[in-house]
């Protein structure tokens, strides 16, 4: 039989073990660092959860990078303003249902982050700010009629609406900027009635306008011709028949001094002089 050379296996470096654990720390290390490094961008704000003792709610992190310890978590949240559309079926003060949109412009307050989180979490748009927007809506709609709504009050809707969530929001870590009420639809066959009812009230008004414009023209009429009558009264009572005669021989004095060929007769009509000309 064929004698088998036997190989000489080689020898494990001296140092090997030590090459070995050194890899192993450095691939640890990274890893630790990468779990450790947290970004937190711009617009957003950061929440420390530490394991030991809970929640920090002490502080608020803002943008950049930090260093936390790896058995630890950084919860990130959108701190920036933010929309929310809301549409519902609201009441009338006389029970009629009518249908609301409302935008609402909201964002969390940023140094009280972490309350916010401990207390409501990062759903709190669906378990505060939603529903804190449709009670004041539905709390402001009843206390108007639909011709109030319809007409004259939208203003006044949207800035009750407005201070009515933002009395519950704030008490939540939550910041109303502003409530646009976008649109208020009544039921097809009370709009038709309200704007029948407008339309009458304006026709009314414009007939009353009409009327007192009358009136003051026929006013003005009658105190023109009465201020006529009585300046004629007076200048009829003041024309006696010397004042005539005398402004009859001024005016014939006057004329006697013309160039132009004439002939005046004294002792016309009552007393008064005529003036014959070449004609």
């Amino acid at each position: 039989m064929a004698e088998y050379q036997q190989m000489d296996m080689p020898e494990f470096p001296k140092n090997g073990k030590r090459m070995i654990l050194t890899v192993v720390i450095g691939i640890l290390f990274f890893i630790i660092m990468f779990k450790s490094v947290k970004k937190i961008d711009g617009g957003e704000g950061g929440v420390l959860f530490k394991a030991t003792t809970g929640i920090d709610t002490e502080n608020t992190y803002a943008e950049g990078y930090m260093f936390i310890a790896p058995w630890n978590d950084l919860i990130i949240y959108n701190v920036r303003q933010q929309e929310v559309m809301e549409d519902m079926a609201v009441l009338s003060s006389n029970g009629l249902e009518i249908s609301l949109e409302v935008s609402t412009w909201y964002q969390p307050k940023f140094s009280e982050l972490a309350k916010l989180h401990q207390e409501k979490g990062q759903s709190y748009l669906d378990q505060v700010v939603r529903p804190a927007i449709r009670s004041a809506s539905r709390s402001v709609i009843g206390r108007y009629t639909p011709e109030e709504i319809y007409s004259t009050k939208r203003d006044a809707i949207q800035s009750e609406i407005y201070e009515e969530t933002k009395k519950i929001l704030d008490k939540q870590y939550i910041q109303i900027n502003e409530i646009l009420v976008r649109d208020i639809t009544l039921p097809i066959t009370i709009k038709t009635a309200i704007e029948g009812k407008l339309k009458q009230e304006q026709e009314s008004l414009e007939y009353e306008f009409k009327l007192q414009k009358a009136l003051k023209e026929a006013q003005k009429v009658k105190i023109e011709a009465e201020g006529k009558a009585d300046a004629n009264r007076i200048l009829n009572a003041s024309l006696t028949p010397n004042i005539l005669k005398e402004k009859g021989i001024e005016a014939t004095l006057e004329l006697a001094k013309s160039p132009n060929s004439k002939v005046v007769i004294i002792g016309g009509k009552d007393g008064m002089p005529l003036i014959l000309g070449n004609n």
